[in-house]
């Protein structure tokens, strides 16, 4: 599914074709975050909350090696046999590696950015085992071919009218139902068929709590929850980032992430796994992939306070004009575009400038990343490192030039204003990129410099 030959602009410029799907975008998200305001507001102690959640994670981090050796030895005390993955590759030999000990060929999935992340799906089709993503958006992005738009909403891009016709097509639902209800009972009916009938199940981590050697995983459908239960074989894929110390930091975790996510007050199933029922073999899979590296990077360390909430998305002007799928990356919008460069500075490099640099993303993460900073960062990073492209790095220059001399300055605006009042088609027209989504402003007869030389004494 993955799709990298073209940038962030490049993708944008294909999304931004339908005005009309555009505008729903950006006002759905733009409502989810109006949600999370009024949440917000309703807890007089939101801000130490936010602060506790960003301190506790600052001790994680500075700690990490610690908690995850105590989280270990706990969840190996509690049944659960634990694996080790740099990688992704190592990550998905160590769940086909698994399945075939067992003879399973058929697994249920539910939510887990992390296995987008290393593209287990592919991996294991190509093996002969059949996966199916339990999570309702996941689904339909499944079965449109497609990896998700967003982490929370992963088809928040797509009409119910597409999402019908995909059920039609693939599901043999009647042609033209688009009504959302009677599409999620028709999923649901689908979906009950797999958890039954599969022998393995998979999903991802939200928190894993050092202290007691246990996990928690959030979902808004139960769909976890009757794939863990249903199964003899339950995995569970984790970030070695997601640990929180003990179990009483739960409570600030839980309250944080629904309301930054979609407005609840908490989601609606946080089920917590700690060792495996009579008959049951559970596995809990630590995966690096780079993580250990950002950590390494003093500044952008931080990035792995992420507790993968999606509010920075759904506030982010350019994430809701531009679409998920525009980021080329499993964790799109700002956050994503932190943590993309850290996997490969030359795939990546056109993502920490697909910002405004605004500051909404930081003012609304609930653990206080300070994400707009650190995209800032990235872009002087991948610039000095000879990664961004030619034409960014030539106008940049040109353009310190010009504002670092006051001469420079006033000559290239006159220039500029002549050619606006008297061949204004030399920028007007469609060999300039900028000028091809936006109208040119009109041209003011005299700049501030030459209004004030004039007026100062007055």
């Amino acid at each position: 599914m993955e799709k990298v030959e073209k940038d962030h602009a490049a993708l944008a410029e294909e999304f931004i074709k339908d005005e009309e799907r555009v505008d729903w975008h950006d006002g759905a998200l733009w409502w989810i975050r109006q949600k999370r305001d009024m949440a917000a507001k309703n807890i007089p102690e939101w801000e130490a909350l936010r602060e506790a959640a960003s301190q506790i994670k600052n001790n994680v981090l500075s700690n990490l090696h610690d908690y995850l050796l105590e989280f270990e030895a706990n969840v190996t005390k509690n049944g659960i046999k634990v694996h080790w993955a740099a990688d992704a590759e190592e990550h998905n030999a160590i769940v086909y590696s698994i399945l075939k000990e067992k003879g399973i060929e058929q697994m249920v999935k539910s939510k887990s950015m992390l296995t987008e992340e290393c593209h287990l799906n592919e991996y294991l089709i190509e093996r002969g085992i059949d996966v199916i993503n339990s999570d309702l958006g996941e689904y339909i992005q499944q079965l449109d071919n497609e990896p998700p738009s967003h982490i929370v909403l992963p088809c928040i891009h797509k009409r119910k009218e597409e999402i019908g016709e995909i059920f039609h097509e693939h599901l043999g639902t009647e042609k033209g139902v688009s009504d959302p209800t009677t599409l999620t009972r028709f999923a649901r009916r689908h979906l009950r068929n797999v958890f039954v009938t599969r022998r393995a199940a998979l999903t991802g981590v939200n928190f894993a709590v050092a202290a007691t050697g246990e996990y928690v995983v959030c979902t808004n459908e139960g769909n976890a929850d009757m794939g863990a239960h249903l199964s003899e074989v339950q995995i569970a894929s984790m970030g070695i980032e997601k640990i929180i110390p003990q179990k009483k930091h739960l409570g600030i975790f839980l309250r944080l992430l629904a309301r930054s996510a979609t407005g609840q007050p908490i989601t609606i199933y946080s089920s917590h796994f700690k060792k495996p029922r009579e008959g049951q073999e559970m596995h809990l899979i630590l995966v690096d992939m780079g993580r250990s590296r950002q950590l390494g990077r003093p500044d952008f360390r931080d990035s792995l306070k992420c507790i993968r909430c999606g509010s920075c998305m759904n506030t982010c002007p350019v994430y809701r004009k531009s679409g998920g799928l525009s980021y080329h990356n499993t964790v799109a919008g700002p956050i994503g575009a932190i943590l993309a460069p850290n996997l490969d500075m030359r795939k990546h490099a056109d993502l920490p400038f697909a910002s405004t640099l605004c500051g909404s993303c930081s003012n609304v993460c609930p653990v206080k990343i300070n994400i707009h900073e650190q995209l800032y960062k990235w872009r002087q990073v991948i610039v000095q490192e000879g990664y961004a492209a030619n034409t960014k790095v030539l106008g940049i220059k040109a353009m310190a030039w010009t504002l670092s001399s006051p001469t420079s300055y006033s000559t290239i605006g006159k220039a500029g204003r002549w050619v606006l009042n008297n061949i204004p088609f030399a920028v007007n027209n469609k060999f300039n990129p900028w000028y091809r989504q936006r109208d040119m402003p009109d041209s003011p007869k005299e700049s501030f410099g030459e209004w004030y030389a004039k007026n100062e004494k007055k």
